[in-house]
């Protein structure tokens, strides 16, 4: 599985506020790869609102969040502009699959959903001798 994020920039027409929406997978080995289009957008307009938008991504690790804080917080080319705000989910979603093999797994162990049914297989005929030729 491919843990990537995705970005939507949006810019509001005033040119005083970013958006930053990311949907996708934000982990502690890719929160790099947002650092500099945060940086980016603070130095557009002397002053800007600078927002991430973390709220429809799939996957979120906390350490990411924290990560990226904290390279918005110590980064030396922005300095005098607003603080980032970050917009995070009510809780860190786990990624998908993960999270659907757990409730696969309760569903065995609790006796939820029943497992389909298997039909045998048909025997194999044995393979037909080769003619040399």
């Amino acid at each position: 599985m491919h843990h990537k994020p995705s970005v939507l920039v949006r810019v509001d027409l005033d040119g005083r506020h970013v958006r930053l929406v990311v949907t996708g997978c934000v982990t502690e080995l890719n929160h790099r790869a947002l650092c500099p289009l945060v940086r980016r957008a603070r130095t557009l307009v002397p002053g800007i609102a600078v927002v991430v938008d973390l709220a429809a991504a799939q996957h979120v690790e906390p350490a990411a969040v924290e990560l990226l804080r904290w390279a918005a917080e110590h980064e030396d080319h922005v300095r005098g502009t607003p603080a980032v705000e970050f917009l995070l989910p009510p809780e860190f979603p786990g990624h998908g699959t993960v999270t659907q093999l757990a409730a696969w797994a309760g569903a065995r162990r609790g006796g939820g959903a029943p497992e389909p049914a298997r039909r045998p297989g048909r025997p194999r005929a044995a393979p037909r001798p080769r003619l040399a030729g």
